[in-house]
């Protein structure tokens, strides 16, 4: 089997087992332990007995791991699973982008733009009334 094939299937695998061991532990917190397969309840009995010695973060990522090396072996994975990569930290799903750089010139037409743009709504919507206002008046009399 290529090497290709076998990164392609440790990305499925470490892709699934981070979304399943996140589901299990969920699920089990909820409740449904019980209504778990066997080997996620044989995982998450692992990950707890670790717990009262390691901190939450490694017992989480060494689950994960034991789950990543299973699912490797059952996709068609040869030999031992490989490493992963480490992956970027995400805030709340997103991934953080830095602004780009702007010229004084350009970041001051945009500033200036935007002001301009604000004020035209507000002034139509004040001009709008005064002009209602003064119909009102004018028929009225």
């Amino acid at each position: 089997m290529s090497s290709s094939s076998n990164t392609s299937i440790a990305k499925k695998a470490r892709t699934k087992a981070e979304a399943d061991f996140v589901t299990w532990l969920m699920m089990a917190k909820l409740g449904g332990f019980d209504d778990l397969p066997p080997n996620a309840q044989s995982f998450l009995a692992n990950y707890r007995t670790r717990l009262e010695t390691m901190s939450e973060a490694e017992s989480t990522a060494l689950a994960v791991r034991e789950v990543y090396s299973a699912y490797y072996s059952e996709m068609g994975g040869v030999g031992a699973a490989p490493e992963p990569k480490a992956r970027t930290p995400m805030r709340a799903g997103k991934v953080e982008r830095r602004p780009k750089p702007q010229s004084s010139l350009s970041a001051a037409r945009h500033s200036t733009r935007q002001t301009i743009r604000k004020s035209i709504p507000a002034l139509l919507i004040f001009a709008s009334v005064m002009a209602l206002i003064l119909g009102y008046i004018f028929l009225t009399q």
